[in-house]
């Protein structure tokens, strides 16, 4: 009875090795082939697309005053896209702010309603990198409610009586508002002398084009020459139209000033601004494409 049991166990352990010998072995991943995770790009956060390499910081944006308006929103959606970073707005003419930054002003990125007074700041070696086009705009002719001075077409704007706002020659918009008269003046239907009669019209030059909005809306003025932009900030202003034969594309341009405490920051929001997120915010307001 005992040589059976023995013989009864010998064979079930010979049954058993040979099933284990015969079935295959899941194999295992060696470690150089194993499947990569799934990581955002370094630049961008997958949910925001806010920049993910730029740490956390406090920045001080220096801004036309035509980004005025556009420049809260960004404000609201940068500071949420990108947690533990600030941003500080100050908004002027672009001419202004450019020598502020040159007598020391405590600026992280600097965004101009032209590309001449950032390329200042290069030139000077006062950027960090080069400049960075973000927007574009165009001009358009505001008069008060009711138009009082009966303006119906820019060409009015040489008429004897009529009293013109605008802007400091230095400013972009006075430079943008000079060209455009001067193409104006090669209109059919324009007087030969429509550039001299214009400029005699200018009673009140203004520090910035938000000035000049204000101005108008108060009724200080018969008319003045202000980016599209600017025209529908004010509910105390309507339009006439330019002819876009005339008109005088404007272009908004940026740089990172070089005495930033925080230049990777800053210049992660420059390209923010200029990459997809904000040009949908400038977009909403108005703003073109950088031509």
């Amino acid at each position: 009875m005992k040589r059976r049991l023995v013989a009864l166990i010998t064979a079930l352990a010979l049954v058993v090795a040979g099933c284990s010998s015969s079935a295959t072995p899941m194999p295992s991943l060696p470690a150089s082939t194993a499947a990569p995770a799934t990581v955002a790009p370094a630049s961008m956060t997958p949910a925001t697309g806010a920049p993910a390499t730029a740490a956390p910081a406090s920045l001080t944006i220096y801004g036309a005053s035509s980004l005025n308006a556009v420049l809260a929103k960004v404000k609201t959606v940068y500071e949420a896209a990108s947690p533990g970073t600030i941003l500080t707005i100050s908004t002027d003419s672009s001419t202004a702010l450019e020598t502020k930054i040159e007598q020391g002003a405590p600026a992280d990125v600097f965004l101009s309603a032209d590309t001449a007074n950032p390329q200042k700041l290069v030139d000077k070696g006062l950027a960090a990198g080069g400049v960075t086009k973000f927007a574009g705009n165009l001009l358009t002719v505001i008069v008060p409610l009711g138009n009082p001075a009966g303006i119906q077409t820019p060409a009015d704007l040489a008429r004897n009586g009529v009293k013109i706002v605008t802007c400091g020659d230095t400013v972009p918009i006075a430079k943008y508002a000079a060209q455009l008269v001067t193409n104006l003046a090669k209109q059919p239907g324009y007087p030969a002398d429509f550039v001299a009669k214009y400029t005699a019209n200018i009673v009140s030059k203004q520090d910035n084009v938000s000035a000049v909005v204000s101005q108008i809306a108060l009724g200080e003025g018969d008319a003045g020459i202000v980016y599209v932009t600017d025209a529908k900030t004010s509910t105390q202003v309507t339009t006439v139209p330019i002819p876009v034969a005339a008109n005088v594309p404007a272009t908004y341009s940026g740089v990172v000033v070089k005495a930033s405490a925080n230049v990777s920051a800053a210049g992660a929001f420059l390209t923010w601004l200029a990459g997809p997120d904000g040009q949908a915010i400038l977009a909403s307001f108005g703003f073109l494409p950088a031509p």
